[in-house]
Protein backbone atom coordinates (compact mmCIF):
# COMPACT_ATOMS: atom_id res chain seq x y z
CA UNK A 1 0.00 0.00 0.00
CA UNK A 2 1.50 3.27 -1.14
CA UNK A 3 0.37 6.56 0.34
CA UNK A 4 -1.34 8.45 -2.50
CA UNK A 5 0.23 11.77 -1.52
CA UNK A 6 3.47 12.69 0.30
CA UNK A 7 3.14 12.63 4.07
CA UNK A 8 3.81 15.74 6.14
CA UNK A 9 6.09 15.69 9.16
CA UNK A 10 5.09 17.21 12.47
CA UNK A 11 5.43 17.04 16.24
CA UNK A 12 2.67 15.61 18.42
CA UNK A 13 1.27 18.05 20.96
CA UNK A 14 -1.42 15.78 22.38
CA UNK A 15 -3.95 13.11 21.46
CA UNK A 16 -7.42 13.50 22.98
CA UNK A 17 -11.05 12.40 22.66
CA UNK A 18 -9.69 9.22 21.01
CA UNK A 19 -10.00 10.52 17.46
CA UNK A 20 -8.27 13.91 17.66
CA UNK A 21 -4.62 14.92 17.80
CA UNK A 22 -3.01 18.35 17.92
CA UNK A 23 0.15 18.48 15.85
CA UNK A 24 2.65 21.20 15.05
CA UNK A 25 3.57 20.89 11.39
CA UNK A 26 7.23 21.16 10.46
CA UNK A 27 6.22 23.46 7.60
CA UNK A 28 4.14 26.20 9.20
CA UNK A 29 3.39 27.73 5.79
CA UNK A 30 0.86 24.98 5.14
CA UNK A 31 -2.81 25.02 6.17
CA UNK A 32 -2.24 25.77 9.85
CA UNK A 33 -2.10 28.45 12.49
CA UNK A 34 0.92 30.79 12.33
CA UNK A 35 2.77 28.53 14.76
CA UNK A 36 2.06 25.45 12.59
CA UNK A 37 -0.57 23.98 14.92
CA UNK A 38 -3.35 21.87 13.36
CA UNK A 39 -5.87 19.31 14.58
CA UNK A 40 -5.64 15.95 12.79
CA UNK A 41 -7.93 12.93 12.68
CA UNK A 42 -6.60 9.99 14.68
CA UNK A 43 -7.92 6.80 13.05
CA UNK A 44 -7.31 4.58 16.07
CA UNK A 45 -9.93 3.88 18.77
CA UNK A 46 -7.50 1.96 21.01
CA UNK A 47 -5.43 3.20 23.91
CA UNK A 48 -2.33 3.64 21.68
CA UNK A 49 -0.22 2.70 24.68
CA UNK A 50 3.37 3.84 24.11
CA UNK A 51 2.54 5.70 20.90
CA UNK A 52 1.10 9.06 21.94
CA UNK A 53 3.86 10.77 23.93
CA UNK A 54 3.86 14.55 23.41
CA UNK A 55 6.89 15.63 21.40
CA UNK A 56 6.93 12.52 19.21
CA UNK A 57 7.70 12.82 15.51
CA UNK A 58 4.53 12.08 13.55
CA UNK A 59 3.58 11.94 9.89
CA UNK A 60 0.24 13.04 8.48
CA UNK A 61 -1.60 12.39 5.23
CA UNK A 62 -3.46 15.29 3.58
CA UNK A 63 -7.16 14.82 2.86
CA UNK A 64 -8.07 14.66 -0.80
CA UNK A 65 -11.56 15.97 -0.09
CA UNK A 66 -11.25 19.78 0.21
CA UNK A 67 -14.53 19.91 2.17
CA UNK A 68 -13.42 17.56 4.93
CA UNK A 69 -13.44 19.28 8.32
CA UNK A 70 -10.10 17.84 9.44
CA UNK A 71 -7.64 18.33 6.61
CA UNK A 72 -5.06 15.82 7.86
CA UNK A 73 -4.97 12.25 9.21
CA UNK A 74 -2.32 10.91 11.57
CA UNK A 75 -0.57 7.98 9.87
CA UNK A 76 2.81 7.26 11.50
CA UNK A 77 4.72 7.92 14.71
CA UNK A 78 8.42 7.39 15.34
CA UNK A 79 9.11 5.28 18.43
CA UNK A 80 12.61 4.18 19.50
CA UNK A 81 13.96 5.19 16.10
CA UNK A 82 11.41 3.21 14.05
CA UNK A 83 8.12 4.09 12.42
CA UNK A 84 4.81 2.67 13.64
CA UNK A 85 1.57 2.94 11.65
CA UNK A 86 -1.31 3.90 13.95
CA UNK A 87 -4.07 3.92 11.32
CA UNK A 88 -6.44 1.01 12.00
CA UNK A 89 -8.09 1.47 8.60
CA UNK A 90 -5.08 -0.02 6.77
CA UNK A 91 -4.69 -3.67 7.90
CA UNK A 92 -7.63 -5.09 5.92
CA UNK A 93 -6.29 -3.56 2.72
CA UNK A 94 -2.75 -4.68 3.57
CA UNK A 95 -3.88 -8.28 4.05
CA UNK A 96 -5.91 -8.29 0.84
CA UNK A 97 -2.94 -6.93 -1.12
CA UNK A 98 -0.62 -9.50 0.47
CA UNK A 99 -2.98 -12.38 -0.36
CA UNK A 100 -3.15 -11.26 -3.97
CA UNK A 101 0.65 -10.96 -4.08
CA UNK A 102 1.13 -14.43 -2.58
CA UNK A 103 2.88 -13.05 0.52
CA UNK A 104 0.54 -14.80 2.98
CA UNK A 105 0.91 -18.40 1.91
CA UNK A 106 -1.56 -19.66 4.49
CA UNK A 107 -4.35 -17.82 2.65
CA UNK A 108 -3.40 -18.61 -0.91
CA UNK A 109 -5.26 -20.60 -3.55
CA UNK A 110 -8.71 -19.03 -3.36
CA UNK A 111 -10.55 -17.68 -6.38
CA UNK A 112 -12.21 -14.62 -4.89
CA UNK A 113 -11.92 -12.21 -1.97
CA UNK A 114 -14.93 -10.34 -0.66
CA UNK A 115 -14.88 -7.63 2.00
CA UNK A 116 -17.29 -6.91 4.85
CA UNK A 117 -19.61 -9.87 4.28
CA UNK A 118 -22.38 -10.29 6.85
CA UNK A 119 -22.06 -13.32 9.11
CA UNK A 120 -22.59 -14.39 12.71
CA UNK A 121 -24.72 -12.24 14.99
CA UNK A 122 -24.98 -8.87 13.30
CA UNK A 123 -21.30 -8.89 12.32
CA UNK A 124 -19.30 -8.47 9.14
CA UNK A 125 -16.23 -10.57 8.37
CA UNK A 126 -13.22 -8.55 7.22
CA UNK A 127 -12.40 -10.86 4.29
CA UNK A 128 -14.23 -13.89 2.91
CA UNK A 129 -12.12 -16.14 0.68
CA UNK A 130 -13.96 -18.48 -1.68
CA UNK A 131 -12.75 -21.14 -4.07
CA UNK A 132 -14.18 -24.09 -5.95
CA UNK A 133 -13.89 -27.39 -4.15
CA UNK A 134 -12.80 -26.02 -0.78
CA UNK A 135 -14.50 -24.59 2.31
CA UNK A 136 -15.05 -20.86 2.51
CA UNK A 137 -12.41 -19.11 4.62
CA UNK A 138 -13.50 -16.42 7.09
CA UNK A 139 -10.63 -14.03 7.82
CA UNK A 140 -10.71 -11.60 10.74
CA UNK A 141 -7.93 -8.99 10.75
CA UNK A 142 -6.64 -7.23 13.86
CA UNK A 143 -4.34 -4.22 13.99
CA UNK A 144 -1.38 -4.57 16.36
CA UNK A 145 0.78 -1.65 17.50
CA UNK A 146 1.54 -2.43 21.15
CA UNK A 147 5.10 -3.28 22.20
CA UNK A 148 6.08 -3.14 25.85
CA UNK A 149 9.36 -3.67 27.68
CA UNK A 150 8.41 -6.73 29.69
CA UNK A 151 10.52 -9.32 31.45
CA UNK A 152 11.37 -12.35 29.36
CA UNK A 153 11.02 -10.69 25.95
CA UNK A 154 12.83 -12.47 23.17
CA UNK A 155 15.39 -10.53 21.15
CA UNK A 156 13.61 -7.92 19.09
CA UNK A 157 10.64 -7.53 21.40
CA UNK A 158 7.08 -8.81 21.53
CA UNK A 159 4.10 -7.35 19.72
CA UNK A 160 0.92 -7.64 21.79
CA UNK A 161 -2.83 -7.47 21.31
CA UNK A 162 -5.08 -5.97 22.54
CA UNK A 163 -3.93 -2.60 23.94
CA UNK A 164 -7.28 -2.14 25.72
CA UNK A 165 -10.29 -4.25 26.66
CA UNK A 166 -12.13 -5.42 23.53
CA UNK A 167 -15.44 -7.18 24.03
CA UNK A 168 -15.98 -6.89 20.30
CA UNK A 169 -12.76 -8.80 19.66
CA UNK A 170 -13.85 -11.64 21.95
CA UNK A 171 -17.22 -11.74 20.16
CA UNK A 172 -15.45 -12.12 16.82
CA UNK A 173 -13.45 -15.08 18.12
CA UNK A 174 -16.65 -16.82 19.21
CA UNK A 175 -18.26 -16.19 15.82
CA UNK A 176 -15.21 -17.57 14.01
CA UNK A 177 -15.56 -20.71 16.13
CA UNK A 178 -19.15 -21.00 14.95
CA UNK A 179 -17.97 -20.84 11.34
CA UNK A 180 -15.57 -23.74 11.94
CA UNK A 181 -18.39 -25.74 13.56
CA UNK A 182 -20.45 -25.10 10.42
CA UNK A 183 -17.75 -26.67 8.24
CA UNK A 184 -15.90 -23.56 7.12
CA UNK A 185 -12.34 -22.39 7.73
CA UNK A 186 -11.64 -19.43 10.04
CA UNK A 187 -8.37 -17.52 10.43
CA UNK A 188 -7.33 -14.71 12.77
CA UNK A 189 -4.67 -12.49 11.17
CA UNK A 190 -2.74 -10.15 13.47
CA UNK A 191 -1.07 -7.37 11.48
CA UNK A 192 1.86 -5.85 13.37
CA UNK A 193 2.23 -2.35 11.97
CA UNK A 194 5.81 -1.94 13.17
CA UNK A 195 9.19 -3.48 12.35
CA UNK A 196 10.84 -3.97 15.76
CA UNK A 197 9.23 -7.19 17.00
CA UNK A 198 10.39 -10.80 16.79
CA UNK A 199 7.15 -12.51 17.84
CA UNK A 200 3.53 -11.92 18.80
CA UNK A 201 1.69 -12.64 22.03
CA UNK A 202 -1.58 -11.84 23.76
CA UNK A 203 -1.75 -9.06 26.35
CA UNK A 204 -3.68 -11.20 28.81
CA UNK A 205 -3.01 -8.75 31.63
CA UNK A 206 -4.84 -6.01 29.73
CA UNK A 207 -7.81 -8.16 28.71
CA UNK A 208 -7.96 -11.62 30.33
CA UNK A 209 -11.34 -12.27 28.73
CA UNK A 210 -9.85 -11.87 25.24
CA UNK A 211 -7.05 -14.26 26.15
CA UNK A 212 -9.59 -16.85 27.29
CA UNK A 213 -11.66 -16.33 24.12
CA UNK A 214 -8.53 -16.81 21.98
CA UNK A 215 -7.69 -20.09 23.72
CA UNK A 216 -11.27 -21.35 23.29
CA UNK A 217 -11.28 -20.38 19.61
CA UNK A 218 -8.00 -22.18 19.01
CA UNK A 219 -9.43 -25.29 20.64
CA UNK A 220 -12.46 -25.01 18.34
CA UNK A 221 -10.22 -25.02 15.26
CA UNK A 222 -9.77 -21.31 14.54
CA UNK A 223 -6.33 -20.69 13.03
CA UNK A 224 -4.11 -17.77 14.06
CA UNK A 225 -1.23 -16.16 12.17
CA UNK A 226 0.77 -12.97 12.68
CA UNK A 227 2.61 -10.86 10.12
CA UNK A 228 4.91 -7.87 10.53
CA UNK A 229 5.04 -4.92 8.13
CA UNK A 230 7.67 -2.89 6.35
CA UNK A 231 6.89 0.77 7.00
CA UNK A 232 8.21 3.97 5.47
CA UNK A 233 6.86 7.45 4.76
CA UNK A 234 6.12 6.18 1.24
CA UNK A 235 3.96 3.20 2.15
CA UNK A 236 3.25 0.07 4.19
CA UNK A 237 3.54 -3.55 3.11
CA UNK A 238 3.06 -6.94 4.75
CA UNK A 239 6.54 -8.41 5.20
CA UNK A 240 7.17 -11.67 7.05
CA UNK A 241 5.35 -13.98 9.45
CA UNK A 242 6.06 -13.79 13.17
CA UNK A 243 5.71 -16.73 15.57
CA UNK A 244 2.87 -16.54 18.06
CA UNK A 245 4.14 -17.24 21.55
CA UNK A 246 2.61 -19.09 23.19
CA UNK A 247 0.09 -20.40 20.67
CA UNK A 248 -2.57 -21.09 23.27
CA UNK A 249 -4.89 -24.06 22.82
CA UNK A 250 -7.42 -24.71 25.55
CA UNK A 251 -7.80 -28.24 26.85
Amino acid sequence: MQFPDPLLRGTLVKRYKRFLADVTLADATLDSAPDGLITAHCANPGSMLGLNAPGSEVWLSPARNPDRKLRYSWELVRVDGGLVSINTAHPNKLVEEAINAGTIGELGGYDTIRREVRYGKNSRIDLLLEGAGRPDCYVEVKNVTLKRDTAGDQAGGVAEFPDSVTKRGAKHLAELSDMVAAGHRAVMVYVIQREDCSHFSLADDIDPAYGAAFAAARAAGVEAIAYACNISVDGIHIAAPLPIFPLAIAT
